[in-house]
């Protein structure tokens, strides 16, 4: 039977009847669902050597060490690690010739009897892929969608076994097991928003890509790499910070994006709510900036990531066309500012109403949406040639006009949006959530990304001026964008 016609019932027996596979569940906060799939399924005596729940906090303190947060990255590991080296202790001499140890284990923060809580969880397993042999985690991170506690609670069972009998019988293919993880879930029902593969024999998988893929797949609307390029849980990185963000192509950074997002982050930092050392910046490239001809270009995806890491910076990949679907979702992880930076080209974009036409409340709902808990837009100047460029060159911002100071620049002063959305747009000013970024290098705004992508493709003369230092160093070292590779 193909794993396509694998029922979770048909998986967890296929599981429990391979006497090579033997292991512990330990589940904390939705019951042991996991774990009850495999005793359902018969046969479990053949796997299952233990199942726990250490509910209360003392206890999982105790057992597993503390962790600080208990629906955490860390207590997930700190429960494989501890479960899987009581395996090895306990039986590697009785059984290890013969055996792929497991550990499984989750924490999870299902729904409350309120109802006012976020749904979600941390979900893990070590295991051997050769008796003996070394051990490997993949570890992923959850949202549960449904609206009853009962369903989230099934859903994250299912979820268990997806995992467990991807991790023994689909790493050789990472996109089969991705899709796999949802089989008799649906992707209405869970948000899979973090994944990641660790051990030797998944040296050639890169998780950036892995992460990417469940984007793609429609799994997550949203991932996030820290300023190493590392892949990180959002909730867990903007955990009482604030946030700023720039958006754009970044292929790749320019003078001009750093200089925005710099001069943004000085005054962004310099507010009264703000703390410097709380502040997290990331560069946003949106699912549709890296689809080129229809498809996503990997190598290029990770060219992107590490432009953007080179400049000293974390990046978010998101499924958001629209601002306010990414502000609502930081704003999901956030109670402190977030600012989001732009140019006058993007904040004419704002003013579109038909990008709203799907919301009963239009414009406005999407603004309050938008605006809502502290966030503001910091938007920085273009030049009004630049600008009417723009309008020829991607067909966008024909719906203002632009009228440039006496140095030719377009700013928030005198931008001119539909006549019909003057008041809104002057209310939006007025009440400080559209802000002027003040400092700007003017030099910088000679330069359009598009020219600069075929100078950098063709290392045509001049092509290291429109870019900073380190970015140049990176596309010199690793060869990126170029022809002749």
């Amino acid at each position: 039977m193909s794993n396509e016609e694998l029922s979770v019932e048909r998986k967890a027996l296929r599981i429990n009847l391979d006497s090579s596979k033997y292991g512990t569940f330990a589940e904390i906060g939705a019951g042991q669902e996991v774990a009850r799939h495999f005793f359902q399924a018969g046969g479990a005596a053949g796997t299952v050597a233990k199942t726990m729940s250490a509910y209360d906090m003392k206890f999982s303190d105790a057992i597993y060490g503390e962790a600080g947060r208990y629906v955490s990255r860390k207590r997930l590991v700190q429960m494989m690690a501890h479960e899987y080296g009581l395996l090895e202790k306990r039986l590697l001499e009785v059984r290890g010739s013969k055996t792929n140890f497991f550990a499984f284990a989750n924490t999870v923060s299902a729904l409350n009897y309120q109802k006012n809580n976020e749904c979600h969880g941390w979900m893990g397993v070590r295991f051997q892929l050769d008796p003996k042999g070394a051990f490997h985690d993949i570890i992923l991170h959850v949202r549960m969608l449904d609206q009853e506690n009962r369903l989230q609670q099934e859903a994250i069972g299912i979820l268990g076994v997806n995992l467990v009998y991807g991790a023994f019988h689909l790493t050789e293919n990472p996109n089969d097991f991705i899709s796999s993880l949802i089989d008799d879930i649906g992707k209405e029902r869970v948000e899979v928003d973090m994944l990641e593969f660790n051990g030797p024999q998944f040296d050639k998988i890169d998780n950036r890509i892995l992460c990417l893929q469940l984007v793609e797949n429609g799994l997550s609307d949203a991932i996030m790499f820290d300023r190493q390029g590392f892949v990180v849980q959002a909730a867990e990185k903007l955990y009482k910070n604030a946030c700023l963000i720039e958006r754009g192509s970044f292929r790749p950074v320019t003078q001009v994006n750093l200089d925005m997002l710099e001069n943004a982050k000085s005054q962004f930092v310099n507010r009264e709510d703000v703390e410097e050392e709380n502040v997290e910046v990331f560069m946003e490239l949106t699912l549709g900036n890296l689809l080129t001809e229809g498809d996503i270009d990997h190598n290029d995806f990770l060219a992107r990531i590490e432009v953007i890491n080179a400049c000293g910076y974390g990046v978010l990949v998101s499924n958001y066309f629209e601002y306010f679907r990414l502000s609502a979702f930081l704003r999901r992880h956030i109670n402190k500012p977030i600012g989001l930076v732009m140019g006058l080209n993007n904040l004419a974009d704002i003013f579109k109403e038909e990008y709203y036409s799907k919301l009963d409340g239009g414009i406005l709902e999407a603004f309050g949406i938008l605006f809502k808990d502290n966030v503001k837009i910091y938007a920085y100047p273009i030049e009004q040639e630049n600008f009417e460029r723009y309008r020829k060159q991607i067909g966008r911002g024909d719906n203002v006009e632009t009228i440039g100071d006496e140095d030719g620049l377009v700013t928030i002063d005198n931008l001119l949006v539909a006549q019909n959305l003057r008041n809104l747009y002057k209310y939006v000013r007025e009440n400080g959530f559209l802000v002027s970024i003040e400092s700007w290098n003017r030099e910088n705004m000679q330069f359009f990304s598009r020219d600069i992508l075929d100078q950098v493709r063709n290392r045509a003369e001049g092509w290291k001026k429109s870019l900073p230092a380190s970015v140049v160093e990176m596309i010199e070292t690793k060869k990126l964008w170029s022809i002749n590779n």
